[in-house]
């Protein structure tokens, strides 16, 4: 995360295994448009999209990358410096959420506590044909720390709701880790400041 002048820029990376949606929610969100034919990612892209909070700008660069297992390995270069992740898994694929609880112990075990996590359960619009029982998933990102939404890129359910709170969360840590960098730097300040303060040897009248 930088900001340059007064705009915030977060990185934010989308995973998730081949073919659950997330090429087709990010430009659900970015340029509100849906394809019913399904585009396999065969490399990382991202998208920028600017957005105003609370009178805060922002820039969002949202990285797509490539789900299948051969493009894994370069996962590292791709997350790396993230301040969020969107984990997609596919409703009627209970494989594709397995894969979601694989990358979360990654991002864990790479970016500690210093990332937003957003888990989302995508194609509502097959309900009828769900393999991942709600309460699991939901449980689950209890569990770990993440935020859990349902979408459709399809519909466009709910995509718009999960960047706006996955934003709004990482304006928050950001400002939060802030403070707490104040705090700090504050803290030595009031050191310094107890060191013995030495008078001036030229502090005498001078006479014309």
């Amino acid at each position: 995360m930088s900001t340059t002048g007064s705009t915030y820029n977060f990185k934010v990376v989308l995973l998730g295994e081949g073919c659950v949606g997330k090429t087709s929610l990010l430009l659900r969100y970015i340029e509100d448009k849906f394809n019913d034919k399904h585009l396999t990612t065969l490399q990382a892209t991202f998208l920028n999209k600017k957005i105003n909070i609370n009178g805060k700008r922002i820039n969002l660069s949202i990285w797509d990358t490539a789900g299948q297992e051969k493009f894994h390995a370069l996962g590292p270069i791709y997350y790396r410096n993230s301040n969020g992740a969107i984990l997609v898994y596919d409703i009627t694929d209970e494989d594709s959420f397995g894969k979601v609880k694989n990358w979360v112990k990654e991002l864990k075990k790479m970016l500690g506590s210093n990332i937003v996590l957003i888990i989302a359960g995508n194609k509502i619009d097959l309900e009828h044909e769900r393999t991942v029982p709600l309460e699991e998933a939901e449980s689950y990102a209890n569990m770990v720390g993440a935020k859990h939404y349902y979408t459709s890129a399809k519909l466009n359910q709910g995509v718009e709701d999960l960047f706006l709170d996955m934003t709004r969360e990482m304006l928050e840590k950001h400002e939060s880790n802030s403070q707490t960098e104040v705090s700090r730097t504050s803290r030595v300040l009031v050191v310094d400041d107890e060191a013995p303060v030495q008078s001036s040897c030229c502090s005498g009248t001078r006479s014309n």
